[in-house]
């Protein structure tokens, strides 16, 4: 149908990317589905119940040529909601870090999604309208020891949402930074923190529950969204604690068993 509105997602085969994806089918719209895994042909016949069309896009996103393949399945077509979600995590010190997993990540979290950014926002200024949507963290507001290149990606996510946010909203385009706190979502297992304190706790947010408040935030406008009380107080706090006590705070919540061995 013509009048359907085209959102694209990435890291759209779980977690909170899925949801985005279903929140914008189940809002009306046509889809292209990215992520990295066959995970996302699952993903596509589950939104499909929808009733939309949903194409699919496997490719790595930490990677220009991989960025360029879904930049292709878009072709010419204006693009109404861009949701750009993909992202990896990275327990362990730094230099414990094996460089191809560090090299990965800082490719997906902010090569990737930057150059995304570079090919859509000149379109939606062309036009005059568009949404868009970057999943960033209240990790981003804190150094993040035993995640340290994590956290800097996502301070750089966040700090790159608001700056073309505020470029773009006089040009009928809006930039919205979602900074959820812990989701639970498979991030914690692909990024070997399972058995740390933010792991393990029971107190993660849904990706239901931040995916909508992203999407319905994306919708409305708004520059920035960060679901959870607890979550915006620590977003609050951030800016009046310490830095080297931030730090240790988020090594007593991201540090692994095996990572206080080693440190014994």
């Amino acid at each position: 149908m013509p009048d359907r509105k085209l959102a694209i997602v990435t890291g759209a085969s779980t977690g909170i990317g899925r949801e985005l994806a279903r929140c914008a089918a189940e809002d009306g719209c046509d889809l292209i589905i990215c992520a990295n895994e066959a995970a996302i042909e699952d993903a596509a016949r589950d939104l499909r119940q929808h009733g939309g069309q949903v194409e699919v896009v496997q490719a790595d996103l930490s990677t220009e040529e991989g960025v360029l393949t879904l930049w292709h399945q878009v072709g010419a077509r204006e693009v109404d909601y861009l949701m750009a979600n993909a992202g990896l995590t990275l327990g362990h010190a730094f230099v414990d870090q094996d460089w191809p997993r560090v090299r990965e990540m800082i490719g997906l979290n902010v090569l990737g999604t930057t150059l995304l950014l570079h090919r859509a926002l000149p379109r939606m200024q062309a036009r005059g309208e568009g949404r868009v949507l970057v999943t960033g963290s209240i990790a981003g507001f804190m150094p993040g020891s035993y995640q340290a290149v994590y956290n800097a990606s996502k301070a750089y996510l966040d700090s790159l949402a608001y700056a073309l946010n505020d470029e773009m909203k006089e040009h009928g385009v809006t930039v919205t930074c979602l900074m959820p706190g812990p989701v639970d979502t498979p991030i914690f297992d692909r990024g070997e923190m399972r058995d740390s304190v933010m792991g393990e706790t029971s107190l993660k947010d849904t990706p239901e529950h931040t995916a909508r408040a992203g999407f319905e935030a994306m919708k409305a406008g708004k520059a920035g969204m960060t679901p959870g009380l607890m979550n915006k107080l620590i977003t609050s706090f951030a800016g009046v604690i310490p830095d080297t006590v931030l730090a240790r705070m988020n090594r007593w919540m991201s540090e692994t068993d095996e990572d206080k061995a080693k440190s014994s």
